[in-house]
């Protein structure tokens, strides 16, 4: 079976591990043309650790500079030159400049876990906080030789670069059949009989007096992106929208009456949990439920797919996290006695203290974190209670503890009430938080659905706009392969525009792909997982 690799027009990333840690580096000398991507790319590397590793250098080096390359990656890179027949060119022994100092050495190999930075005349702990976001105690954590003070030219830590995962994870790879055909039926409630009409195109009833409807209608307009991207990739797909109406209306019923759902490869839709139900009871194929509903976890049939992450993974996501990386210092739990002990008897802590703080009179004072938080140690506080005041306190009372406490707070899901708490404070004491999307507005998949999104829309995609796509496009690349979708959920997990895509089979087919993220002092968000 013949298969073709897909070159997008939107350049979508796959899920992958940071590379692993390089002991040996080498300098390689940039020829004309040459970007950090691209050089990456023939390392078989990502551009952001070849840039982690070069931060002097932008994405356009200047022609031969030399920048510092893993050496297995370069040597990993000739040797399949050469086994292909390929002349690497006449000056390649000059590609390669001279061996490492120990001091770059020392340098190439801190950069891979750590953001390090060389201490210059004149830096003092308050300008090193105000440029990096970090206090005193968190570089004498990093940095013990610091007790005798900074000293010029000097190497120091300043924060420890967190790896995606320690575990590696299978990664499906999209590829596309020769001659591949995909018939997808939509079922989205466009409400078209809200305006009157008996016959009218999807778009039609969108650009009604100028605006968009509704979240079906962001929904659509981005799947219909990703249906173009993969017609333009060869694709053949024969694509029905069908509009359920309004909930609880005779609308579903009549499309399974009278629509031949089955001939499809997949269904997307219905957005209704009753309806998805009812729809995979009447069919044999797949029935994508793209929308969270707390009653996903009811469903039965084998043949559904749930797109959206269930509550129960965001809980399980986090404490995954913290025993992989919490290693040493203050591990406190935050809510009532019921869940605390239920994330307690959860936690695998090896190393450093665990405490529980229950509420007090429905409040949690500030005093009572001074007495166990400790000064130059890693105190991390888990909030699990989604009590509108103990938030409240528990993020009153840490923004406000001396320079030396260094604090982080997490908890399982960024809910309405944080978003009633100002970010400068959530970003002052580093919340981290478990989400089902990370929205990075400089990766090139994002830039590029957005431009096309905004160059056939005249708007910037919607958070339902971009779940479209990734979505629609994901489900329809894994059938593009020839293989059947639940197959091609077992060959690893997907990271689209903005959403992770890690299906695992429990009863049904449910999608456990969620971020870890957390917000900075300067409100980006990092992801952290």
């Amino acid at each position: 079976m013949k298969y073709l690799k897909i070159w997008l027009v939107l350049g979508l990333l796959s899920f992958s591990v940071s590379c692993g840690q390089q002991n040996r580096f080498i300098q390689y000398k940039v020829k004309a043309g040459e970007t950090m991507s691209t050089i990456a790319e023939k390392l078989n590397m990502k551009t952001k650790d070849l840039l982690r590793l070069n931060p002097d250098f932008t994405e356009t080096p200047k022609p031969n500079s030399f920048i510092i390359v893993p050496e297995n990656k370069y040597e990993l890179f000739r040797n399949q030159q050469v086994k292909n027949g390929v002349v690497i060119e006449e000056v390649d022994t000059n590609s390669i400049n001279k061996p490492l100092s120990d001091r770059e050495k020392l340098i190439a190999t801190l950069k891979e876990s750590y953001l390090i930075y060389e201490v210059k005349k004149g830096d003092t702990f308050y300008s090193l906080e105000k440029k990096f976001n970090v206090t005193r105690g968190e570089l004498l954590l990093l940095n013990p030789e610091l007790k005798e003070g900074l000293k010029e030219n000097s190497i120091l830590k300043i924060k420890e670069i967190i790896k995606e995962s320690a575990i590696k994870k299978s990664t499906f790879r999209d590829e596309i059949r020769t001659n591949s055909a995909v018939k997808v039926a939509l079922l989205l409630p466009l409400r078209s009989d809200a305006f009157g009409y008996d016959s009218i195109s999807p778009r039609e009833i969108f650009y009604k007096n100028g605006s968009l409807v509704n979240i079906a209608t962001d929904f659509y307009l981005g799947a219909e992106i990703a249906v173009d991207s993969l017609r333009k990739s060869g694709v053949d797909i024969d694509l029905s929208v069908m509009d359920t109406g309004a909930r609880k209306s005779n609308r579903i019923s009549s499309i399974i009456s009278n629509q031949n759902l089955n001939s499809n490869d997949v269904i997307i839709g219905p957005f209704y949990s009753e309806e998805a139900q009812m729809v995979a009871s009447a069919v044999s194929i797949p029935v994508v439920f793209p929308m969270y509903s707390a009653n996903q976890s009811e469903f039965k049939n084998a043949n559904i797919i749930k797109a959206a992450p269930d509550k129960k993974i965001f809980k399980k996501a986090l404490i995954d996290y913290v025993n992989d990386v919490f290693d040493q210092g203050n591990l406190i739990l935050v809510g009532e006695p019921t869940a605390t002990q239920s994330i307690k008897n959860e936690l695998n802590i090896k190393n450093g203290t665990l405490r529980i703080l229950t509420p007090q009179n429905g409040m949690v004072q500030k005093g009572r974190f001074l007495e166990i938080l400790r000064p130059n140690t890693k105190n991390w506080v888990i909030i699990a209670s989604n009590n509108e005041v103990i938030i409240s306190d528990v993020v009153n009372s840490l923004i406000s503890l001396p320079n030396d406490t260094n604090v982080n707070v997490f908890s399982f899901d960024k809910g309405s009430v944080y978003d009633k708490i100002d970010n400068l404070k959530l970003g002052k004491i580093g919340f981290t938080y478990v989400s089902e999307e990370f929205v990075d507005g400089t990766s090139e998949s994002s830039r590029s659905f957005t431009k096309l999104y905004q160059e056939k829309n005249n708007t910037l995609p919607s958070f339902y706009a971009t779940k479209g796509f990734d979505i629609t496009y994901d489900i329809l690349v894994r059938l593009s392969s020839g293989k059947r979708l639940q197959a091609t959920f077992r060959e690893g997990a997907t990271v689209r525009v903005d959403t992770k895509f890690e299906y695992k089979n429990n009863e049904t087919f449910e999608n456990e792909g969620v971020f870890i993220l957390q917000i900075n002092k300067d409100l980006s968000v990092t992801k952290l997982r």
